[in-house]
């Protein structure tokens, strides 16, 4: 079966398929982000096989530490005393001659349940074993969120857990955790544990007290300041934020290069359009509707041509930040005179 779905549908689509006790004959599990195949490989291992059966009949073994034909092998012998035997290559793309895995899926057998799991990694799609999991069984392909698209990810999980969770909590939550999927989803089960039973709603407050990252001094509380305009805010928090121990330049000005080419974008369409409508600001800005009111106001402090200024200016500082002719400056130091010639 071929990807059709996003990796999020896909995943609930086949999770829903093996808890059932639907099983395709081979899974290639693959993807730059590893959150999806691991918890469809998961689901596979726990509902394959009763915990009786698995001493005879499972084999969950590493790339690194076996090959193509051992593998194939193993696939090829009959269940004893089961429905069905299970296979699982953990780190797919570390093994040997793994394409020689090709035949084997061409005609797998029936009685065998095979996954491959490659973690940050994916097959080459122009090769045959590819194109015969994509024919003979199923492909689950998890492609890596951008920093952007964090905040609607999280409230679309949530709301998957019958939550739901304010944009700025979502925002809060998706600078603590970057594009880490698996470490949302830890977090969020350590906050579950916390919260008042019968509880629906997750807000700022529960991010700081059960996640440990505070709102006062963060990249989201900087680029609302430098939205307004506010300077002697945006120094402060500037000076605070660099002093983190875990600070790291470039992703600073990852969340400020996003920040400001929406508003950049926004500017355009404005220019187009001076009365553009919700689902017009929504299509261009990738931002919950919460946040257009701080977009309506940021671009009346920068117009285009500044907005054009600040974006060739971030990408100065993103070389200086990965080690390009900052000389000796200090990481909180050029954050601090970054902020400062954004605002001048």
């Amino acid at each position: 079966m071929a990807k059709t779905q996003d990796a999020a549908a896909q995943s609930r689509q086949i999770i829903e398929d093996v808890r059932r006790g639907i099983f395709a004959p081979v899974y290639l599990l693959m993807g730059d982000e590893p959150y999806y195949p691991e918890m469809v490989c998961d689901e596979i291992v726990a509902n394959a096989l009763d915990d009786s059966e698995r001493d005879f009949n499972q084999t969950v073994c590493y790339g690194m530490d076996t090959d193509a034909a051992s593998v194939g092998a193993d696939a090829r012998s009959y269940p004893m005393m089961a429905e069905r035997r299970l296979v699982v290559v953990r780190d797919a793309q570390k093994l040997s001659r793994l394409e020689d895995l090709a035949d084997y899926v061409a005609d797998p057998m029936e009685s065998t349940v095979l996954v491959l799991l490659m973690r940050g990694a994916s097959a080459d799609k122009r090769r045959s074993l590819y194109k015969n999991c994509v024919k003979k069984g199923i492909v689950l392909e998890s492609v890596a969120k951008r920093d952007y698209e964090m905040p609607s990810w999280i409230m679309s999980y949530y709301g998957s857990l019958g939550l739901r969770i304010d944009p700025d909590a979502a925002s809060l939550l998706a600078e603590y955790a970057g594009t880490d999927l698996g470490k949302i989803a830890l977090e969020t089960e350590k906050l579950r544990k916390n919260l008042p039973e019968g509880a629906s709603a997750v807000g700022v407050a529960d991010i700081e007290a059960n996640v440990g990252v505070s709102r006062e001094f963060s990249i989201f509380e900087l680029t609302k300041a430098l939205s307004g305009h506010d300077a002697a805010r945006s120094m402060r928090l500037a000076a605070h934020i660099g002093q983190a121990p875990k600070f790291a330049l470039p992703m600073a000005v990852s969340a400020l290069y996003t920040h400001f080419y929406r508003i950049l974008k926004y500017q355009a369409l404005r220019m187009r359009n001076p009365s553009p409508s919700p689902s017009d600001k929504a299509a261009v800005l990738g931002v919950n509707p919460y946040f257009f009111r701080e977009y309506d106001m940021a671009v009346t402090k920068y117009p285009v041509r500044k907005c054009m200024a600040i974006v060739s200016l971030l990408e100065e500082y993103d070389f200086k930040g990965k080690g390009g002719g900052a000389g000796e400056a200090d990481p909180s130091d050029l954050l601090t005179e970054l902020v400062a010639k954004i605002l001048s």
